[in-house]
């Protein structure tokens, strides 16, 4: 048993590094552009998602008709997580280490439910304690430069795969009009990253707002 529980433990952490080049995988070559005919993610993810979801206040969700398009499909859960366990079935069927595939298969799975969790959270935000949390505040700035610059930080939920492989983003490169709440960072050039955004006048209580100007 403790061999089984040491091997669960190696094939967690091995999954849960596997999941964030797996998820990065997937979203840049699968989900930003069409994959050897295979046009469904990509219609739904870049051209439905992005489109409504961009990274200025339409990065939280404005019509309660597009919730929808912030999940996946149901299925697609199964599926990937599925698929993620395909090297470690290899490995743990060539050694009979079969605690690795365990472990592997509940990262995999705790990963995918972190991702659509911390996405649904990101794009309809309700001040839930998750969003409170330093961790959430720097993955909702990584992943609202993704709403900006598509080509950049593509992980949701651990961004190793985005240090390794050159796509990592801390701030944008221009000034633009971003989203604002108070589990947004302030993602604009020459700030320190993931530096609480200045509120806007709407949200300044009613004893400090600015005078206006003649």
């Amino acid at each position: 048993m403790y061999l089984f529980l040491s091997w669960a433990v190696a094939g967690f952490v091995a999954g849960t590094v596997f999941a964030s080049f797996f998820e990065w995988t997937l979203h840049r070559y699968v989900m930003h552009r069409p994959f050897a005919g295979f046009q469904y993610p990509f219609r739904a993810h870049a051209l439905v998602h992005h489109r409504i979801f961009r990274a200025d206040a339409t990065y939280h969700l404005l019509r309660d008709a597009d919730k929808t398009t912030i999940p996946m499909a149901w299925w697609n859960g199964p599926l990937l997580v599925a698929l993620c366990q395909a090297p470690f079935l290899a490995l743990a069927w060539a050694t009979g280490l079969w605690g690795l595939l365990w472990g592997a298969l509940a990262a995999s799975a705790g990963y995918y439910a972190a991702y659509e969790y911390l996405h649904w959270c990101m794009h309809l935000p309700k001040q839930r304690r998750v969003e409170r949390s330093g961790i959430f505040f720097r993955l909702n700035g990584h992943h609202l430069l993704h709403h900006r610059y598509m080509h950049k930080n593509f992980n949701v939920v651990l961004p190793l795969a985005d240090l390794c492989l050159g796509t990592l983003l801390l701030r944008s490169m221009v000034s633009f009009a971003q989203a604002r709440g108070p589990a947004v960072p302030d993602v604009q050039p020459g700030r320190k990253p993931h530096q609480r955004a200045a509120p806007t006048p709407a949200q300044l209580p009613p004893d400090t707002q600015p005078t206006p100007t003649r």
